[in-house]
C-alpha cells in the first residue's frame, strides 16, 4: 500500500544548507561511530502474522500486520575505494536518492527522536536527514541493507497513518503521530504481534538518527566531547578525583599493582 496525497494535502518539507562535502564527512563519521546500530530490520524481522481482522474505524490501531512490498533496484557505483581522503573527499560518485516526501517524513521522525532542547538544536536542524540520505544512497552492502529497512519503515509509517487516521504521517496531529510511535518504539513483551517487524526496523532507524546527530559538531558539543583540542601550556594530567576513581576500580579488580604512582 502507498498513500497518495489528496489535493491540498500539505507535505512536510525539509531544507538544509549542508554541502555535499559536509554530508560526506558526517557519513564517514557515522560509519566509524561506536553508536552505529547493528544490522536489523526487514531481513531479520519475523514474517507477517495475521492476528485478527483489521479495524475499520480510524480511531484505533490495526490488528493485522502489514508491511510495504518495496521494489527497490540495487544502487551501483564505484564508491570511494578502500583508502578515501576523508579530509578532502572527492566528488561523490553516487546520487542522493531520497525523495522530498521521504526527506520530509524522515526529518519529522528525526525531530521526534531528537527534538530541540533549549540551545541544543534538533536532529533536522543539524542536517541528520541529509546524512541519512547520503547513507542509504551509498552503494555499499551495509548501506544498501539499511536502505531497504529505512525506506520500508518510512513507507510503513505513511501506510499505518493512512489506515488509522486517513492521512499520511506528516499530515497528522502530534498526538496521532505519537500514538503510532508509541506502538513501535520498543520491541518487548508488551509489543503487539502486528508491530514486531516494524519495531525492529524502527530500532535501526532510531539508532542511525541518534548516531548521526552525535557525529555532528553540535551533537558532540552537547555530550561534552572535546576531541583533539589543543591545550595551551603543559598538560595538566588527570585530576585527583580521577586518580582516586581509577585506584578504586583497580583495587576492586585486584589490579592494585597498576594503581596511580606519582
Amino acid at each position: 500500500m502507498s498513500h497518495k496525497p489528496e489535493q491540498g494535502e500539505a507535505l512536510q518539507t525539509y531544507q538544509t544548507n549542508m554541502t555535499r562535502r559536509q554530508s560526506l564527512k558526517l557519513m564517514a563519521a557515522l560509519a566509524a561511530s561506536s553508536m552505529l546500530p547493528a544490522l536489523s530490520g526487514c531481513d531479520t524481522a519475523p514474517p507477517a502474522t495475521k492476528t485478527a481482522a483489521p479495524t475499520t474505524a480510524l480511531t484505533g490501531a490495526l490488528t493485522e500486520e502489514h508491511w510495504p512490498d518495496l521494489k527497490l533496484a540495487p544502487l551501483t557505483g564505484p564508491g570511494y575505494g578502500t583508502d578515501p581522503n576523508l579530509i578532502l573527499p572527492p566528488e561523490s560518485p553516487w546520487p542522493l536518492t531520497l525523495t522530498p516526501a521521504q526527506l520530509g517524513l524522515l526529518a519529522l521522525v528525526a525531530d521526534i527522536l531528537v527534538p530541540r532542547e533549549g540551545a541544543v538544536p534538533s536532529a533536522s536542524e543539524v542536517g541528520v536527514p541529509t546524512v541519512l540520505d547520503e547513507w542509504v544512497s551509498a552503494p555499499y552492502p551495509r548501506q544498501q541493507q539499511d536502505r531497504v529497512t529505512v525506506l520500508s519503515a518510512l513507507a510503513w509509517l505513511d501506510d499505518e497513518a493512512t489506515m488509522r487516521f486517513g492521512s499520511r504521517f506528516t499530515g497528522l496531529k502530534r498526538p496521532q503521530q505519537l500514538a503510532i510511535i508509541d506502538d513501535i518504539a520498543f520491541d518487548n513483551a508488551d509489543t503487539k504481534p502486528q508491530f514486531r517487524r516494524m519495531t525492529k526496523a524502527f530500532a535501526l532507524l532510531r539508532g542511525l538518527v541518534v548516531a548521526a546527530f552525535f557525529a555532528t559538531p553540535e551533537g558532540t558539543k552537547d555530550i561534552g566531547y572535546v576531541g583533539n583540542t589543543a591545550i595551551g601550556g603543559d598538560y595538566p594530567g588527570p585530576t585527583p578525583a580521577a586518580k582516586a576513581h581509577l585506584d578504586k576500580i583497580l583495587s576492586e579488580l585486584g589490579l592494585q599493582e597498576f594503581a596511580w604512582k606519582a
